[in-house]
């Protein structure tokens, strides 16, 4: 199911000129709300990834300037990463596609379903034990 999911997702990702694993990425920043940044451990947290994963990512973001890293001034030794205003005109078009795609994938189940699968999955996912 998730691949079939995932197959209906990634052309809609691809006609925004987003790369696979981008659109987590410039979606939790824009979730963060003003001013749009995060430290590379956040991310790395919130998109269940490695840090060597979640650097690759944001090094093509910056290549293609939707994000920019900056020193913390909070840490010295610390980054932030930030949404620039070309990645959030590209998450905010991507996100509009996005929920459009999602409702069509979600339209063979009535409103109460999908109200009750969000409830299995959300039990799922806080009663799963420990991987390994």
């Amino acid at each position: 199911l998730a691949r079939e999911i995932e197959d209906r997702l990634e052309p809609v990702y691809a006609a925004c000129d987003l790369e696979p694993g981008w659109y987590d990425v410039l979606a939790t920043l824009r979730r963060s709300g003003p001013p749009f940044q995060l430290r590379p451990t956040d991310f790395a947290t919130a998109l269940m990834l490695t840090t060597s994963g979640t650097t690759k990512r944001l090094d093509r973001l910056e290549a293609a300037g939707h994000i920019t890293r900056q020193p913390d001034p909070g840490d010295r030794r610390g980054v932030l990463i930030t949404l620039t205003a070309s990645g959030r005109e590209l998450i905010d078009n991507a996100t509009a596609l996005h929920m459009a795609n999602e409702h069509g994938i979600l339209s063979g189940l009535s409103a109460d379903d999908q109200k009750k699968l969000a409830g299995l999955l959300r039990k799922l996912i806080t009663t799963l034990p420990p991987a390994g």
